[in-house]
């Protein structure tokens, strides 16, 4: 059967608008975008309308290309700033955290399926491997759950948990990969040989990410490149670059991704603003291809038989062995509220992370690796419809959430301005009370530290001064402090906040 490329694309395109249409239906009702982009995977798939889709090696290689923008975006857009408060506690979470997670829930699925599938006779390294791929909280579904909703968080959460969501991975990459080098051993395992391998991957990984980053840096200020639209294709160049080279000397590449990321995103490059919008561009898309890719992956007739231990693996990883590891990993920060501490557990999230893992169990055929990638799918399933859709309603009940700033976004002045520019812009349009004291713009009684710098009238753009004359429906944009100078500045103009 020949397959057309038009007929390929054109499935491709109706899958992507599809899913953008979910996701925004999604956000409007508090459903996570992520859910509904495996919901049309699955909807398309073979158990819905047809499309076979079970290459594994396709599957893993979209998924990790996918996953390393994901990180490598959510790095740049970390601010060191922000982390360096909670760097210790976001250290530990993303390393032992992951590791006491994974042995917990290890020790519990060795338990569950022994009792639920007493004819798998699943080993304990196997029930290990099987919690190692869903140990992770998974950096997908934090960075867009968190950010889609607009949660503002108390206490620096969301820069922990930004952290250790977009750390951890590589943590559960490692464990992963051990294990299913441990599994397949026909002789008996080298324990200590394995453990070496893990902190050796994360030395050289982190280490990658920070030189490589600050190559990416110093190459971007120093290449005289005439059509700036590149620039952006320089940094992605480098995103695939570092996470390639890392593999290829022995060390993490989701790691470096994410390091190299932050190195980034917290240095001074050419036309850095247009890199941050674009790779906030890519990261969506690779959010939509991996969920779609995913979602297609699976046949959800093959979840019935793991449902009840899948429901039950999922309830216990929720509301104990997260917990449990949380709670025992920042013992040593008594200075931590527990309500802060019970959030942290709660967005303990599934999502394409665990899946990913589970196609490379797949792929290296050991045995139960089918069961196991549809337990992890179920769970995954549970993770973002229990925690993804209650992570805003959790945060206010535990008296967590802040009320988002109205930010007041520009739509008639298509402009940006730097991060470093420590300011807030808003569209002003001018109304007759606003012009009671007069018709020029300085007869406006603006605050002090709130300027207009440009104003657009009948379809024209110019820059204003004092003696510029005003009149009615004139659209103003306006540059000032913080947000209760722009709440004064309203107020002075006679308008609404």
């Amino acid at each position: 059967m020949v397959i057309h490329t038009e007929l390929v694309l054109l499935t491709l395109s109706i899958l992507f608008f599809l899913s953008i249409l979910a996701g925004k239906a999604g956000h409007r009702f508090g459903v996570p975008a992520l859910l509904l982009f495996l919901g049309v995977g699955m909807l398309f798939g073979s158990d819905g309308l047809g499309i076979k889709f079970d290459n594994i090696q396709v599957a893993q290689t979209v998924s990790s290309v996918a996953l390393c923008i994901i990180l490598f975006s959510g790095g740049m857009d970390t601010k060191i700033s922000d982390i360096k408060p909670i760097l210790p506690q976001g250290v530990v979470l993303a390393t032992l955290g992951v590791l006491l997670t994974a042995v917990f829930t290890g020790l519990v699925v060795w338990y569950v399926l022994g009792m639920a599938m007493e004819s798998l006779e699943m080993g304990l390294l196997s029930a290990l491997l099987l919690a190692a791929t869903m140990s992770s909280t998974d950096s997908a579904s934090v960075f867009s759950i968190l950010r889609s909703q607009g949660l503002r968080l108390k206490n620096n959460l969301k820069p922990m948990l930004e952290l250790e969501s977009g750390s951890n991975d590589p943590m559960a990459y490692v464990l992963t990969i051990t294990l299913i080098g441990l599994v397949g051993m026909e002789s008996e395992p080298n324990y200590l040989l394995a453990i070496g391998n893990l902190f050796l991957q994360l030395i050289i990984g982190g280490t990658a990410g920070f030189l490589f980053g600050k190559l990416a840096v110093y190459t971007n200020n120093f290449l005289k490149i005439d059509n700036r639209s590149l620039y952006p294709i320089l940094i992605f160049t480098f995103c695939i670059f570092i996470f390639s080279a890392t593999y290829f000397i022995k060390g993490n590449g989701y790691l470096a991704v994410y390091i190299a990321g932050l190195v980034l995103g917290n240095s001074r490059f050419v036309h850095k603003r247009a890199s941050l919008n674009f790779f906030d561009g890519m990261a969506w898309m690779s959010q939509l291809l991996m969920f779609l890719t995913l979602g297609l992956l699976i046949n959800p007739s093959e979840l019935v038989p793991v449902i009840v231990p899948g429901l039950i693996i999922s309830f216990i990883m929720i509301f104990i062995t997260r917990p449990l590891s949380v709670f025992m990993c920042l013992l040593p920060f008594p200075k931590m509220h527990v309500k802060d501490k019970v959030f942290i557990s709660w967005v303990g999230l599934r999502g394409a992370v665990p899946i990913i893992f589970a196609i490379m169990v797949l792929a290296a055929d050991v045995p139960h690796a089918r069961l196991m990638f549809n337990i992890v799918f179920f769970c995954t399933l549970v993770s973002l419809i229990v925690q993804g859709t209650s992570l805003s309603l959790v945060a206010q009940w535990l008296g967590l959430a802040q009320e988002p700033e109205d930010t007041k976004e520009l739509k008639i002045f298509d402009v940006e301005f730097s991060d470093d520019i420590k300011s807030v812009t808003s569209e002003i349009k001018v109304t007759e009370n606003a012009l009671k004291n007069g018709n020029f713009l300085m007869d406006l009684k603006l605050p002090e530290n709130t300027i207009v710098v440009m104003i657009k009238r009948d379809g024209k753009y110019f820059v204003p001064n004092g003696r510029t004359g005003l009149y009615a429906d004139d659209m103003l944009l306006v540059i000032t402090d913080d947000y209760n100078a722009l709440r004064e500045t309203y107020e002075r103009l006679g308008m609404p906040y």
